[in-house]
Formats: structure tokens, C-alpha cells, sequence
């Protein structure tokens, strides 16, 4: 996927998301079926999933009457431009901008520093 082209997810079109990355294929009932209550109605569900094919991040196989859905945007791709755009546009395209700002607002932790610190030193030996 793209960086500069990402289409971001809405909060529903995210929830689907990330059942059928979990899943990797499933049926509009068995997205139905796995959503927390109060369920949304079969037809919203079918809408937000369509939705997500015209997008680019669903494709489906026909069974019969009804269609089988699965991913086609891996979860690794979208959250990489997803924070790629997110460092660009809020931070200058500086990591060290982000980290700094959620270190302050996030309250962040020796423990967390640390774990920081060795996947730095990691990077770059």
C-alpha cells in the first residue's frame, strides 16, 4: 500500500478491519456474529464491508447467492501509513518529535524508556 495514498478507516470500517484480518475470510454473518452488542443491523454490516472493497482493503469470492470476504491491505501495511502519515502531518516527519510527545502525555514509564532504548540500539547496530 501506498504511504502517500492511505485511505483511512472510519471506527466502523476499522472494527470490520480487523475481524477479517483476525478471521482472514468471513461471511457477513460471521462478521455479525463476532461484533459486540448492540449489533449493528446484517444490512449496515454488508454496506461498511462494500464500502471497504470499493476502498481497495476488501475482496471477496461468490458463494452462490452470498460473497465471502477477506482482507487484501495486510494489518502491518495500513498501521505503517497510517503512523507514517501521522509523523508527517503532527510531527515534522520526526519519530523523535512523536516519542517526545507521547512520553509527556502518556506518562511514560522507566520500564517503557528502556524497552525505547534497547530497540534503538537495536536499529542501529
Amino acid at each position: 500500500m501506498d504511504k502517500k495514498k492511505v485511505k483511512e478507516l472510519t471506527r466502523a470500517e476499522l472494527q470490520i478491519m480487523q475481524l477479517l484480518w483476525d478471521k482472514e475470510s468471513a461471511y457477513v454473518n460471521d462478521l455479525l456474529e463476532e461484533m459486540p452488542e448492540p449489533k449493528p443491523a446484517y444490512n449496515t454490516v454488508s454496506t461498511i464491508v462494500r464500502i471497504l472493497e470499493k476502498k481497495g482493503f476488501v475482496s471477496h469470492e461468490s458463494h452462490g447467492n452470498t460473497h465471502k470476504y477477506f482482507p487484501v491491505v495486510d494489518k502491518d501495511s495500513y498501521l505503517n501509513s497510517l503512523m507514517h502519515g501521522i509523523v508527517n502531518s503532527f510531527f515534522s516527519g520526526s519519530v523523535a518529535n512523536m516519542v517526545s510527545f507521547l512520553s509527556k502525555k502518556e506518562q511514560l514509564s522507566v520500564e517503557e524508556a528502556d524497552k525505547l532504548i534497547k530497540i534503538i540500539k537495536k536499529k542501529s547496530s
